[in-house]
């Protein structure tokens, strides 16, 4: 069991417990834990066979009963107290907590009420108009659950990029282990670094393929084993469908290419191949019955004249023809990064201290990062106000001031996420943004106004002279809440006529700018900022990597993104 389900298992407490009306400390401590650990790079199993509790209380959020579970998680493979609460619920009442826009107490109220259990109950009840005449929903309501319902069946069976990509590493280091495994590599969708995975597909090159096949299906988590041959299998793991192909070692590289996808970019470039007399599949290059190659990938783009093309790039968006005239860009990467525009402190939401904030950034390699912590209308989230902003800028320099002393390049930038409120004002009045190093406009209200309100909403920010980054431009939050409408080319037109930078928000949930509209800010002349939005240290460090990937897919390079350049550049781009 990985660090995702016990998050997971944490998180269905959680729900659980508001369903049944507990301590709302309770329940937020759950889901801080869980979304604590679904970002851990390091395995929770390693460190409570290390530490035991007292190493997992260390964890921020974990206090000593969540530790407690953690290892009776990694011991057991279980939690006795998640099994019994699952027995006083109707397991139907649960399965409705995947829909977007119905939270716990909705759920328990249709239940109660309507006696409503399974999701085509829930769908008929509001077709039918059952649910606007319930006290505390109404029409609006039950037209955002028909929305919601709709946005589930859209992504059932799909699962985050941040879900996947930890569970095919993890598959991967365990086939590592087996002598007879001399090449590995992930494919598929989730090799091109796609938002949401269909499923996990994993390529082997073995001397013993029945040794690699028995293993993998005994895998930890395996729920079923759908297909075991000599040269596939397919299990479920942990709720998510996975295929092994074990290939031949010269065959390794046209299969690599081939079973990566997608299918557009692989019929084009087998046009390609036959254009010239070659024969390109999973097993090889050939002409006629002679193979010429397929050993490495780079043979299939060779053999049809084309530059390397990375895997973020075949989706059949143009690459083709840039790699004909070598133009394929040199993509950016995680190292490319210098700092983090966007995080949070425990000033507002956050849960570490600017200094932990600052520490985990310098060993990042950072040269600053922007604390960037909510404007008042948050007020969920402890939004600052005027003066909270004026103390904590005396933290922020005594800590710059520390840095310097002791010869650190790097210091922290005082910033504020700010909403952009549904009149158009900022949150925040012109003095208070303009004492602040940076400033992030961002929208958390009022997502149902309509196209025409929202693109003005938006673009008048862009053009208020202090705010120089628009964060998550869209909204979205994946497979729970779907972009709010708004016109992107009329704010990419803005942003390049003021010098506003537009965020790809690296959070998981969100990778918000998506790749398309990365590169269509790309097209503009718009700089790119890779921010985590991170709420706490471990985030910081461990999300940037999905956030790199969607810019990737966008077709960015280093020069398109604010924050590969160093601290003194960054300050030159920003607006004041």
């Amino acid at each position: 069991m990985i660090n995702l389900d016990m998050a997971r298992i944490f998180d269905e407490i959680a729900d659980i417990f508001e369903v049944k009306g507990e301590n709302p400390f309770k329940i937020r401590a759950y889901r801080r834990a869980a979304r604590t650990i679904e970002t851990l790079t390091q395995d929770l199993k390693v460190i409570a066979e290390r530490g035991g509790i007292s190493e997992l209380k260390k964890i921020p959020g974990v206090g000593d009963a969540i530790a407690k579970k953690i290892l009776e998680i990694a011991e057991t493979g279980e939690c006795k107290k998640h099994i019994e609460l699952k027995q006083e619920v109707p397991a139907g009442l649960l399965e409705l907590l995947a829909i977007p826009r119905i939270g716990p107490k909705t759920a328990a109220k249709v239940h109660d009420e309507l006696g409503i259990c399974c999701i085509a109950d829930l769908e008929e009840a509001a077709k039918l108009h059952h649910l606007e005449k319930l006290p505390g929903l109404g029409t609006k309501v039950e037209e955002n659950i028909i929305k919601g319902i709709a946005q589930y069946r859209r992504y059932k069976g799909r699962v985050l990029l941040s879900e996947a990509l930890p569970r095919a590493e993890s598959i991967v280091t365990e086939l590592k282990k087996l002598d007879s495994v001399s090449k590995i590599t992930i494919a598929g969708s989730l090799r091109r670094m796609r938002e949401t995975i269909g499923d996990i597909d994993i390529l082997v090159v073995s001397n013993s393929p029945q040794a690699v096949m028995a293993a993998f299906t005994c895998l930890d988590g395996v729920e079923d084993i759908v297909a075991k041959g000599d040269t596939k299998s397919a299990i479920i793991l942990n709720g998510v469908d996975v295929d092994l192909r074990v290939v031949a070692e010269t065959s390794f590289g046209a299969a690599a290419h081939y079973f990566t996808g997608s299918k557009h970019h692989n019929i084009k470039i087998r046009e390609l191949g036959m254009k010239q007399g070659l024969k390109i599949n999973e097993y090889g290059i050939f002409r006629g019955d002679e193979r010429i190659g397929g050993e490495d990938e780079a043979d299939v783009f060779e053999s049809v004249g084309l530059a390397y093309i990375p895997p973020e790039l075949r989706e059949d968006r143009g690459e083709i023809e840039a790699a004909k005239a070598n133009r394929i860009p040199k993509l950016v990467a995680a190292n490319d990064i210098k700092g983090d525009l966007h995080v949070h402190t425990n000033w507002s939401d956050g849960k570490n201290s600017i200094e932990e904030m600052a520490m985990t950034a310098i060993s990042s390699g950072y040269e600053y990062i922007a604390v960037a912590d909510h404007s008042p209308a948050v007020g969920i989230a402890g939004g600052m106000t005027a003066e909270k902003i004026m103390k904590r800028q005396e933290e922020i320099e005594k800590l710059n001031t520390g840095f310097e002393d002791d010869g650190i390049k790097f210091r922290v930038l005082s910033a504020s996420e700010v909403d952009i409120k549904s009149d158009f004002s900022m949150d925040f009045p012109d003095y208070v943004l303009e004492s602040l190093d940076v400033v992030v406009g961002a929208i958390h209200t009022k997502f149902s106004q309509d196209r025409e309100t929202m693109t003005t909403r938006l673009v008048t920010a862009i053009e208020n002279p202090n705010v120089d980054i628009i964060a998550h431009p869209t909204g979205r939050l994946l497979g729970k809440r779907d972009p709010y409408e708004v016109d992107m080319a009329q704010l990419m037109e803005s942003a390049k006529a003021t010098g506003t930078i537009m965020e790809l928000n690296s959070f998981p949930g969100r990778l918000d700018l998506n790749d398309v509209h990365c590169k269509m800010a790309k097209d503009y002349g718009v700089l790119i900022a890779i921010s985590t939005d991170a709420h706490d240290a471990m985030q910081m460090r461990d999300v940037i990597k999905y956030g790199v990937a969607t810019a990737r897919r966008g077709w960015l390079e280093p020069k398109d993104v604010v924050n590969t350049r160093g601290l003194e550049e960054v300050m030159k781009v920003m607006k004041r």
